[in-house]
């Protein structure tokens, strides 16, 4: 049975429309934490521990704990998964496009952690006992996936697609050729007008047909367009990029009973997203084309490749506590301001047409769209409890919350985009909600020197509603980490974590369904492609306390 919920339209129809989107406002606001290899081990649960340079992003009295100064420096490795493989419309399970299933791999190297803090005792036994400063850097996203789909498909082209919505769209051929087309028309039609994806027929200027369709007449001498024969199709995508916070952190003891603290967070992001569709006739001799001229050719084959890049800076406030109340149990809450973030972004994308004969291939490329804007990213709240036992345990647990419906674009001035963004922020409240984190972490210390650890997350999906205003049942994304911990007697010390981030689904459509019939009922289905991902992350934290 064809999977309507959790569908999301990520392809080249999608994003290739050169506007922001509610999915953009997403990516640039999720944060899913790294940081020191102690706190990765322990699922990040560390809003009532503190003393981890990689805690203070989390809660930032968490630097007052420790009554020394220290510096830390994390590498990581992350090995990212993606499966993918066509999802049957059918009933009976018959996959009629992208029948293979392929796997593939992405490694990345990044440094999720490095940062010192400084530490100075005022001498005083209550009271003000110690002020800490600190410069830490924590990665807060990630980005690394490649993702490849292929097969075979008779029905259905991403071609007629493309020419049925440009039909659909009221375009006209004259103006998609002229040499200024991208300052008007959408980039999509464009290029695939100009590359030969898709042209008119029959004397009309806004009616059009793919290259892999072919025109005939019916019994009543109406013309219609069918797929010429099958294709293979194959789809690729790429992504890369990461967040970071770079964190000028105040924090202050208080008896050794309240610890209270402060940031003033810096973001930095950087996304790129890369994705082609390609699609080779299995015979050209099906896709016979007769020009005007008494020419003919045949479609060997199509590529469209689009690129979007978008570059972020922010900045934001976060306040916290830490409470020991006694007994081994530790009280923290922390809450983060909304992020006023600049966002520069870049679009491209070319295509290209080629046959048999290479006389008739075409190719067009866009210039580089680009944009600036600013953005609000949504504010956070978090709450953790803790209990140590002496020296040899510690238990601890988080709950943050997000309210992502908060999201805003926004311009810089008196701009003709502001209408569009009172509409796209209405979307955003109607399509975004909470999302709830759970972490929880354990530390057990056999002898002084060694620590084991191990932790667990989950993040609800703020999404509420599909594109079809049906209400969504979004698996949570969970997370699983272990580690284990050096301590010398002197300054070094040295921490090892790996994370293990469940699979996730993802559905998307290169292209829309295009196919139906005079009552309106959808003949063919357009492919929808299932991707599953899952990643490991190794991490290495290198210390030194003074």
């Amino acid at each position: 049975m064809r999977k309507t919920f959790f569908t999301i339209l990520l392809g080249i129809a999608a994003l290739s429309a050169q506007a922001q989107t509610a999915y953009d406002a997403l990516l640039f606001s999720e944060r899913n934490y790294e940081g020191t290899a102690r706190s990765v081990a322990m699922g990040n649960a560390f809003t009532a521990l503190g003393g981890d340079l990689g805690s203070i992003g989390i809660n930032p009295a968490g630097s007052a704990v420790a009554k020394y100064s220290q510096f830390t420096i994390t590498p990581s490795l992350t090995v990212s998964s993606n499966t993918t493989q066509g999802v049957s419309p059918y009933t009976d399970g018959y996959l009629p496009y992208f029948e293979r299933q392929f796997k593939q791999t992405a490694t990345h190297f990044a440094i999720p952690n490095f940062g010192m803090t400084f530490n100075w005792d005022t001498g005083r036994s209550s009271g003000l006992k110690n002020v800490t400063f600190g410069f830490v850097m924590n990665r807060v996203n990630d980005w690394n996936e490649d993702a490849y789909a292929a097969g075979r498909n008779s029905t259905t082209s991403f071609m007629g697609a493309m020419a049925t919505e440009a039909t659909e769209m009221g375009l006209l051929g004259s103006n998609l050729n002229m040499k200024d087309a991208y300052d008007y028309d959408p980039w999509k039609y464009v290029v695939g007008y100009q590359s030969g994806m898709i042209s008119t027929f029959g004397g009309y200027d806004d009616q059009f047909v793919g290259a892999s369709e072919l025109l005939f007449e019916n019994n009543m001498g109406e013309t219609e367009i069918s797929l010429g024969g099958p294709l293979d199709q194959s789809y690729g995508r790429r992504v890369r990029g990461g967040k970071n916070d770079y964190l000028i952190n105040l924090g202050f003891n208080i008896s050794d009973f309240l610890y209270i603290g402060a940031n003033l967070g810096i973001t930095s992001m950087n996304y790129t997203y890369d994705e082609y569709f390609k699609e080779v006739a299995v015979d050209p001799s099906d896709f016979g084309i007769e020009f005007d001229n008494g020419k003919k050719a045949y479609f060997d084959s199509m590529k469209h490749k689009y690129s979007y890049g978008a570059n972020t800076s922010g900045v934001y406030g976060k306040f916290g506590f830490i409470l020991t109340p006694g007994l081994g149990l530790r009280i923290g809450a922390a809450i983060q301001t909304p992020t006023a973030t600049t966002v520069n972004e870049y679009w491209y994308e070319s295509g290209e047409t080629t046959y048999t004969d290479n006389s008739f291939n075409g190719y067009a490329e866009s210039p580089e769209g680009e944009d600036q804007y600013r953005f609000s990213e949504p504010w956070r709240a978090n709450f953790g409890v803790a209990w140590t036992l002496g020296k040899f345990a510690v238990f601890s647990a988080d709950y943050e919350m997000c309210n992502y419906s908060s999201m805003k674009f926004k311009r810089n001035g008196f701009d003709d985009g502001r209408e569009y963004f009172i509409d796209l922020n209405e979307e955003i409240k109607s399509i975004y909600g909470k999302s709830q984190m759970f972490r929880a972490g354990v530390e057990i210390k056999p002898v002084d020197v060694l620590a084991l650890r191990a932790g667990y997350g989950v993040t609800t999906s703020p999404e509420k509603f599909n594109l079809n205003g049906e209400q969504l049942d979004i698996p949570a994304a969970q997370n699983v980490s272990f580690g284990l911990g050096f301590i010398s007697r002197k300054s070094f010390f040295a921490d090892f974590a790996c994370r293990y981030a469940f699979a996730t689904d993802e559905y998307y459509m290169p292209y829309a369904d295009y196919m139906y019939d005079a009552a309106g009922d959808l003949i063919e289905f357009a492919p929808e492609i299932l991707n599953r991902k899952d990643n490991w992350k190794v991490l290495l934290t290198l210390g030194w306390r003074f």
